[in-house]
């Protein structure tokens, strides 16, 4: 069984793993991430740091406000939930909320020690850090769309529609960490070459494309049945994963401003969503990113 990711506090950065005989099949990338640190933004480590002296005072709803906008630290709790609770469950934790519940306040501080950050991690190599962060901007900005998507429309799993969405690059944050060379190899490439495809040039670097890497390791760490199916791309059919991908496109399209060319295509294609017309849509879209 794959083990949930690295919960340890490490006393010094961790260093990115090697890239010289990286893998190039699925399996090896899952063995050598399951071995792999998570460390979280510095943010969200000091924000848990401030909670841990007032533990008694502390409610599941502040936990998850104050991790729940972090990817990873996202990824490590729902993880870690999954891992201890597999066995005696009957439903999943499908919310940080939910997890911190079942998981409970003080064995949460205690599962939990002072985090390693990605800001140390990444400090000898600041294009990766600068890639990360990229990703990571990009995620917390489809997560907001995604989760206003999910709200109008009534959508009972809103919660688990903004975590899909601020998991949805999630291996390609791992790449950054645990591999910066290869990363910057193919965002180099794709610079050189508009036209070269993700998945192609994923499974020319990688030999395997992130979307599968991703979806294994959701699998091999258990996560909650319907965020995994909400986060399957070959699902686009359903309304949940169409919600997830549309912010997805929209964020990764206005990560530099407005004026992509394929923004209007979002629109309407939102706007069939939403069920609006395009001028509202439009309207809304810029007040929820303001």
């Amino acid at each position: 069984m794959l083990p949930a990711p690295s919960f340890a506090m490490s006393q010094m950065p961790s260093a990115p793993l090697p890239t010289t005989g990286h893998p190039h099949d699925l399996a090896g990338w899952v063995r050598l991430f399951q071995h792999a640190e998570l460390p979280v933004l510095a943010r969200t480590a000091a924000a848990l740091e401030e909670l841990r002296p007032m533990e008694d005072e502390v409610d599941a709803r502040m936990v998850a406000e104050a991790v729940g906008v972090d990817p990873l630290m996202t990824l490590k709790v729902l993880a870690r939930t999954a891992e201890l609770h597999r066995q005696r469950r009957t439903t999943d934790a499908e919310t940080i909320c939910e997890a911190v519940v079942l998981m409970g306040i003080t064995p949460f501080f205690a599962g939990f020690g002072p985090q390693p950050t990605v800001e140390q991690h990444l400090a000898s190599q600041p294009e990766a850090l600068d890639g990360l962060r990229a990703v990571i901007s990009r995620a917390e900005r489809a997560a907001r769309f995604a989760l206003a998507f999910a709200v109008h429309r009534q959508d009972h799993d809103a919660g688990v529609i903004h975590e899909a969405a601020l998991l949805h690059d999630f291996a390609d944050m791992l790449l950054w960490l645990h591999a910066p060379t290869l990363a910057l190899e193919m965002q180099q490439r794709q610079q050189a070459d508009p036209t070269l495809r993700s998945a192609t040039v994923q499974r020319q670097v990688l030999g395997v494309t992130l979307t599968e890497l991703q979806h294994a390791l959701m699998l091999a760490w258990h996560l909650p049945e319907l965020l995994v199916n909400i986060t399957d791309d070959r699902h686009e059919e359903a309304s949940q994963v169409r919600n997830v991908l549309l912010a997805i496109r929209l964020a990764r399209h206005t990560s530099r401003g407005w004026d992509n060319p394929a923004v209007p295509d979002d629109v309407r294609d939102i706007a069939t969503l939403l069920n609006m017309a395009p001028a509202p849509t439009l309207g809304l879209l810029q007040d929820l990113d303001a």
